[in-house]
């Protein structure tokens, strides 16, 4: 395997290569096939997660588990095209590639043996990057390290080599990124969307309050939600796809009487349509993937009152929003209820990941307590919700929670 530098390259010995790229942060990651003018001949030629496919070159999600990768068959790239330029951005809004820096492999597409790896060095106010490019010289293919980088995002990128974009052009002008140090950069635009294309296949859950690394992930350990925040279920830059446990709680407000509240997920797919509902009564869907523990109809005695189980890696990936609910099938308000809360485990440790304490209460028989979104990249993001609904069964909560979604 080949360490590369920026500028060198090396020969191709396999027809089919993978180039996947890697960062503790999740990145979109995307290919331009590209003719002998440095352009695009049309939007169907950059390939991205809501495009994945084009001559010759694949989209490939690594599912959250591995690294989205651009697979290229160069025995498939059709005449004209003499270029296939790997793009990386970070997939947080705004962020920069500083201290975040990519490495890129490029493999075998065959056997998954690696080949070569490029990791551009000194980044900083850099939003976006041409990382590596497959190109054809003298009729046979070659890849070559790259590392240019841009100061307005995947948005510059895309307008650079000719792909249209939604925002306007002015907007979107290509800015390679200064050197260190950095001077402010443009403010970041939208990432480019190919003119029709179809809509996404994930709902995209709110953004957290900002940070200065982004979103909020488990690196820290256990993380405390306010109501709105975003967690995203990573830790040491990999994604948590694992059993996780959603257990969900609640006392009588000042040792009142018992009160029955039951604790429901409903499953939603990327066009906010209704798949099915995880509730005492179905104590189990989506192929046994989402489990429920039971009915407890009092609420009295310590630790979690109902458990919803969630296996990440077996969900069927038409099924990409979940939304944690609690109602109050007896009738009583949550104004009764005291201490509620839901909070996530590591299924296979017992260990709590993430916690969010109901603080406000409103004379409502619903609410929905946090929701899991599937992200593009395959990670899963947890957002603390704690928003009321007039509803004592999960019946009654499908239409709220999916214009939460």
């Amino acid at each position: 395997m080949t360490a590369m530098t920026p500028g060198s390259n090396i020969p191709l010995s396999t027809a089919r290569v993978a180039v996947d790229v890697a960062a503790p942060v999740r990145l979109d990651v995307s290919g331009l096939l590209l003719t002998a003018d440095g352009k695009v001949r049309s939007d169907d030629d950059f390939i991205f997660f809501n495009q994945p496919t084009g001559p010759g070159v694949v989209h490939r999600s690594g599912g959250g588990s591995a690294p989205d990768a651009i697979v290229v068959d160069t025995s498939a790239v059709p005449a004209g095209i003499e270029k296939i330029v790997i793009t990386a951005s970070p997939d947080a809004a705004g962020q920069t590639f500083q201290g975040i820096e990519p490495t890129a492999t490029v493999r075998n597409a065959d056997d998954g043996s690696a080949l070569a790896t490029f990791t551009p060095p000194q980044l900083g106010s850099e939003t976006a990057l041409v990382i590596v490019e497959i190109y054809l010289r003298n009729g046979a293919w070659k890849v070559r390290a790259v590392g240019q980088g841009y100061a307005n995002g995947l948005a510059g990128i895309a307008t650079d080599f000719g792909v249209s974009v939604d925002e306007p052009a002015a907007a979107a002008a290509p800015t390679p990124a200064p050197a260190a140090p950095a001077a402010p950069s443009a403010p970041p635009v939208a990432d480019p969307r190919v003119t029709a294309q179809a809509p996404p296949a994930a709902p995209q859950a709110p953004p957290a309050p900002p940070a200065a690394a982004g979103k909020i992930n488990l690196d820290k350990g256990r993380v405390s939600l306010q109501k709105n925040q975003t967690v995203s279920l990573v830790k040491g830059g990999r994604p948590l796809l694992s059993q996780v446990k959603m257990g969900l709680g609640w006392e009588p407000a000042f040792r009142g009487k018992d009160i029955d509240l039951d604790a429901s997920v409903i499953a939603y797919d990327g066009n906010r349509k209704h798949l099915d509902s995880c509730y005492f009564g179905k104590l189990s869907i989506l192929n046994g993937s989402v489990k429920h523990s039971g009915d407890n109809l009092t609420g009295e005695g310590a630790g979690d009152d109902e458990v919803i189980t969630v296996d990440l890696g077996r969900i069927p990936p038409e099924a990409t929003g979940l939304v944690f609910t609690v109602n109050s099938f007896s009738g009583q308000k949550f104004s009764e209820v005291a201490k509620a809360y839901c909070r996530l485990l590591d299924a296979a440790t017992g260990e709590e990941l993430v916690r969010f304490d109901l603080t406000g209460a409103e004379p409502q028989t619903g609410v929905m307590m946090a929701k899991l979104i599937k992200q593009f990249s395959g990670e899963w993001e947890m957002t603390a919700m704690g928003d009321f609904a007039k509803s004592r069964t999960v019946r009654g909560m499908v239409k709220p929670a999916a214009q939460a979604l």
